[in-house]
């Protein structure tokens, strides 16, 4: 694919730690212009190795061998410094910052994440990027962050075989059991069993047995990603039923 180099961002410096990660994140900005300005923009001290516009087009803006500033602070499957071991790719999008005219988050047009696709493709093939390590914003900062957004097509990825999926059922096989295990507050053997589930996905909970803040952020998060109809922060037994199904394909 064809990729911008004309441009770049100041703001990177040096890796300190073996490349392991993709992130995706959206803009959140009104304009693609607007976003490669300030990932651009030295006082700003944030970039991305790539942004990827509305239309397709790709800019590369920091090279893979360097250290984008795009993570912040954040965790995934134990590694703090997340941008020493990611590339970073910025998708132009208003995301939550600035929704359509009903309300909602805008939707990524095709010829976008056709781009994204092919750009994610390349670089898991360069790094030998593994499924899980295929990230969002959210994921590895749940609370904090919210993008690519419950709107992002995580699944259309995974069907080009872009990070990890499981098995869905459809609407004629089965319906969603969401009766509520476990909210905030709650106390049990089986919020350990929930706990260690997302750790093992690779979100930094602490497994106490505790349904705590940090445990509903996590959840929250990992319902954006993989179950984006209801991002209540609640476990549920359809939840439930995802997280061991996607834990199950890790190594």
């Amino acid at each position: 694919m064809l990729i911008d180099t004309h441009q770049t961002s100041p703001n990177y410096d040096e890796r300190t730690l073996p490349l392991s990660m993709l992130v995706l994140h959206y803009t959140g900005m009104e304009s693609g212009e607007a976003a490669l300005q300030r990932l651009c923009d030295a006082q700003a001290k944030v970039s991305a190795h790539y942004l990827v516009h509305e239309d397709g087009r790709v800019q590369q803006l920091v090279d893979e061998a360097h250290r984008a500033w795009h993570a912040g602070i954040g965790s995934w499957r134990g590694i703090r410094d997340v941008n020493s071991a990611s590339i970073g790719i910025e998708i132009v999008n208003g995301g939550h910052n600035f929704p359509d005219v009903n309300g909602a988050p805008p939707a990524y047009p095709d010829v976008q994440i056709n781009a994204v696709i092919a750009l994610c493709h390349e670089v898991i093939k360069r790094h030998n990027i593994r499924p899980w390590n295929v990230i969002g914003h959210s994921d590895l900062a749940p609370g904090r962050k919210e993008d690519p957004g419950e709107h992002f097509p995580w699944a259309g990825l995974a069907a080009a075989g872009i990070g990890l999926w499981f098995q869905e059922e459809t609407a004629e096989e089965t319906e969603s059991d969401k009766r509520v295990l476990f909210e905030l507050g709650d106390r049990d053997r089986g919020v350990s069993v929930v706990q260690q589930g997302l750790a093992q996905l690779g979100y930094d909970v602490a497994i106490t047995g505790q349904f705590d803040e940090t445990t509903s952020k996590a959840m929250r998060a990992f319902q954006r990603r993989w179950r984006p109809d209801d991002i209540s922060g609640f476990v549920d037994m359809d939840c439930l039923q995802r997280i061991g199904a996607l834990v199950w394909q890790l190594p």
